[in-house]
């Protein structure tokens, strides 16, 4: 596997389980939200609320088809680069594809403490109010993630047992 792609809803432990992973394996770790923040010189949310979600996208993308050119890389997308354009079927074809997925509880427990207005889509959601916006967004995107080469659940521990099994 020369590029391991990790997808999952914000919040789901991408970068964390990149960078363990990456280490693990002797690979390097890209973060494409601070690849995209250093190439534009802006924070993430800077550009949504500058330029908006459409021209981030595009933005995105762009991203993702450079760093499908890495070898030996554990790249974490955004949470919904699988789900613009052809960015799944890209990712699919161009590595080794890996959906974190969580439950609506976990989700709000983990960006409950650490969103810190770093999550543009979130806003000031908090509690039960964030708990729908995020079973909202799991089903919308559901269908993109689902069509990941490998599906991990659980613990961060489960998770990145069940991905040192194929890397």
């Amino acid at each position: 596997m020369e590029r391991i792609f990790l997808i999952g809803y914000m919040g789901s432990g991408k970068t964390y389980m990149g960078k363990m992973l990456a280490q693990q394996l002797d690979y390097v770790f890209v973060d494409m939200d601070a690849l995209i923040e250093k190439k534009y010189h802006k924070a993430v949310s800077q550009i949504f609320a500058e330029m908006g979600e459409d021209k981030f996208r595009e933005i995105e993308r762009e991203c993702l088809h450079e760093v499908a050119d890495f070898e030996k890389t554990v790249i974490s997308t955004g949470g919904g680069a699988p789900c613009f354009f052809d960015n799944m079927d890209y990712m699919n074809s161009h590595g080794f594809t890996v959906y974190l997925k969580l439950s609506p509880e976990q989700l709000v427990t983990r960006l409950e403490s650490s969103r810190a207005g770093k999550r543009p889509l979130l806003g000031n959601r908090k509690g039960e109010d964030l708990r729908l916006f995020i079973e909202e967004g799991l089903v919308a995107r559901e269908p993109f993630y689902s069509q990941a080469q490998l599906i991990v659940s659980g613990t961060d521990e489960e998770m990145m047992k069940q991905v040192a099994r194929i890397a």
